[in-house]
Parts: structure tokens; sequence; C-alpha cells
């Protein structure tokens, strides 16, 4: 009696060892690295596996209200560290996973005024530079020279940069 020959396949192993560049794939990398399958790492996140996929191929971003629950996967915050007043600001909101409605109201200010602030406009009021310096956990100081224009109406943030 003759044997026919077996062949086995298998998967091919997923590659985790890709810098990931964007939100959606630093979340697959950290889905492969546990084994996990998209609708395991979406059961893990809160959200619909065809979100996880979306977000894998860079079709969709997550929401900000996600950001909480994705800080919590990965074990990391993938957004780069903030530098500007602005820039804390808008982190802190992140972190919050709240929007930019909702973090206005909680601070007593309107969206625009938010959104302003968060795209780089200074923080004009004294009330409003103190209540911004605890939220971002800086000086009083930082924040007020955040917002003081100088010459040529340029803020402090806008000197010696070259991009928009």
């Amino acid at each position: 009696m003759q044997f026919a020959p077996i062949t086995l396949k298998a998967l091919k192993p997923k590659e985790t060892d890709f810098e990931p560049q964007t939100l959606g794939e630093h979340v697959k990398k950290r889905r492969l690295e546990l084994r996990l399958t998209q609708k395991q790492a979406a059961e893990r996140l809160g959200v619909n596996p065809w979100t996880v996929l979306n977000w894998e191929k860079d079709h969709t971003e997550p929401p900000i209200n996600s950001m909480p629950a994705i800080i919590r996967f990965l074990g990391y915050n993938p957004v780069p560290a903030p530098v500007s007043v602005s820039e804390k600001l808008k982190a802190a909101r992140q972190h919050l996973g709240w929007s930019r409605k909702r973090y206005a109201r909680e601070l007593g200010i309107d969206s625009g005024t938010l959104r302003n602030w968060e795209e780089g406009a200074g923080v004009i009021s004294r009330k409003h530079q103190r209540i911004v310096a605890k939220i971002i956990g800086s000086s009083d100081e930082e924040v007020i020279a955040d917002a003081v224009p100088l010459r040529g109406g340029l803020r402090r943030q806008d000197r010696g940069s070259d991009h928009q």
C-alpha cells in the first residue's frame, strides 16, 4: 500500500515588527502582538469589528471618545507629547475622550473659543489663563506668554516657525 504525500498548510504569521505611523497602525500592531482577532480587539475596545478594520486600514480615524479605550488597549498614548499650550490643551481633552463641545462647557466657554485656543490663538483673559494653566499643568506665565502678541502680530509660538 502506497501513501500520498501530505502537505501541511498554515496561515503565515502576521508581521509585528513594523513601526506604526498612524493610530490605526498602533491598534493593528498591538492586536497582532496579543494574537487577537479584530472581533476580539473590538470587544476590548468597546466598538464594532468593522470599526477596528476601518481604523487599521486608515479608512477612518478613531473618534475622540474612543481614545481612553485605545490608550488602555495599547498601554501607552500614541499621540506625540504636546509641547505648546494649544497642544497641551487639546491633549488634555483627548485624554478625557471629550468632545470640544463638552470640554468647552466644562470650562465655561463656548466651543469656538476652545477651537481657537486649540488651533494656537492665545488665551487672552487672565481668568481663562489661570484655568488653562491648571488644566494643562503649566505655569500661569507660560499661558500668559503664549497669549502676548509680539511685534508684527506674531505670537510667541509662531516665532521662528516656517510652517503654517
